[in-house]
């Protein structure tokens, strides 16, 4: 059962601890309404592949993820062949007095055999409805893959020679990511429905704290987003997404941090930067600034 409207998309996902604002909400609620596959772009931590993982929830839908990686190509997102239980039964085969050829062969191509990867099982009856299909930082994929997509989310079946062509009895929700380090096609896009998913700001951000690590004091969370916040405008290799602010309150409050310091940041830097040029930059005496820049603002004079 699809969401009656965006309110209830806004309200389901918040039941998820997942704070969105109305333009994403919407967004959800138009793919979800008119069947169409949705693209998240954004920065790498802004919480783009745990909306596929909500919104499954949130329906009641199983979630089926692809994770995209440099050289995958068709074969591996839609089936494989299982050769070890097919040469185990060439072997029975043979020892039991040499089967015929022909009959061996198209025994040892059935679905007895078949390995499903993810593409492939969204094309599955799923119990619940149709599944959610997560393709997940799509940018890693080359073009022949994404041409492959193109056919594929078209017409929501793919083809398997030796058994033919599987179509979808409901077209699965469909939701793709991308990080953005190269641009994708035009074509695919254009299947889609978009929307860039940029970090939240200061009140969201606090929201989606106080949903996901409701144990941090209200004043730490506030310093807490405060510095990220801060540390995002400076020119970093790898700017801190949502998942490492809620990483670093969760260590901050394991370590019963009750107000931010230089020398708490500095023990605990490696919960929201992860390269050692992005740490020593910030380390010392301009964590100290940020600091003072953010509860400057967090707590005004």
């Amino acid at each position: 059962m699809a969401f009656a409207d965006i309110d209830a998309v806004q309200s389901a996902l918040a039941a998820e601890d997942y704070v969105c604002g109305r333009s994403l909400a919407t967004v959800v609620f138009l793919a979800l309404k008119l069947g169409r596959p949705l693209f998240l772009e954004g920065e790498a931590g802004t919480g783009k592949t745990e909306i596929a993982k909500v919104i499954a929830s949130a329906l009641g839908r199983r979630l089926i993820r692809l994770q995209c990686y440099e050289g995958l190509d068709a074969a591996s997102a839609v089936y494989e062949w299982n050769f070890a239980e097919q040469m185990i039964a060439i072997r029975a085969a043979e020892a039991a007095g040499g089967a015929d050829r022909d009959a061996l062969k198209t025994e040892l191509f059935t679905e007895d055999y078949l390995i499903e990867r993810p593409l492939l099982q969204a094309m599955r009856p799923q119990p619940g409805g149709a599944p959610v299909l997560l393709i997940d930082e799509l940018d890693r994929t080359d073009a022949p893959f994404e041409a492959f997509l193109l056919e594929a989310l078209s017409d929501f079946q793919v083809t398997i020679p030796e058994l033919g062509t599987v179509t979808a009895p409901e077209p699965p929700i469909v939701i793709l990511t991308s990080n953005r380090t190269r641009e994708v096609h035009d074509a695919l896009k254009r299947r889609c429905l978009y929307h860039w998913v940029d970090y939240p700001d200061f009140d969201r951000e606090i929201a989606i704290l106080q949903a996901r690590a409701p144990e941090v004091a209200s004043q730490l969370s506030a310093e807490i987003v405060g510095f990220v916040q801060k540390l995002r405008t400076e020119d970093l290799f790898k700017k801190p997404g949502v998942a490492e602010t809620i990483d670093w309150a969760k260590c901050l409050l394991a370590l019963d941090v009750i107000s931010l310091s230089p020398a708490t940041i500095a023990d605990t830097l490696g919960a929201i930067l992860k390269y050692q040029d992005d740490i020593q930059k910030i380390e010392g005496a301009e964590a100290k600034r940020i600091l003072e820049d953010a509860k400057a603002e967090v707590i005004p004079a």
